[in-house]
């Protein structure tokens, strides 16, 4: 299933393939994304293409730093990002997308990082 979506005033662009309906998401709780309502999408490297907005992302790194999440400078939207969780992967935010899909939602513990990961990977 093809995905498309991007930041809120259209500079940035992404299309990204997954599989579903319903589609993984996983809801975290940790300060970034409970403050934003970022829902995540975790997307393969190899089955995203940033279509648009490179030269529009800024960074912003915190804590660990291992996670670099990426917004775009003009409305401050972050449509997607690298995540500590999963370094081989995007994460893109559902709320982000052109259209609404189907989702099948996990809680994620971010506020309880390690333990969370600990959980997820114990999952896979």
């Amino acid at each position: 299933m093809k995905l498309i979506g991007g930041c809120h005033c259209g500079a940035v662009r992404f299309e990204a393939e997954v599989a579903g309906p319903p589609i993984a998401a996983l809801d975290c709780n940790c300060s970034v994304c409970r403050m934003t309502g970022f829902m995540h999408i975790v997307v393969p490297h190899d089955r995203f293409e940033l279509i648009a907005g490179r030269d529009a992302l800024s960074s912003y790194r915190f804590g660990t730093g291992a996670a670099q999440h990426l917004f775009c400078r003009n409305c401050g939207i972050k449509s997607f990002y690298q995540p500590r969780s999963h370094p081989d992967a995007w994460s893109i935010n559902a709320n982000c997308l052109d259209h609404p899909v189907e989702l099948a939602i996990e809680r994620f513990e971010g506020a309880n990082w390690e333990q969370a990961k600990a959980n997820l990977d114990a999952q896979e």
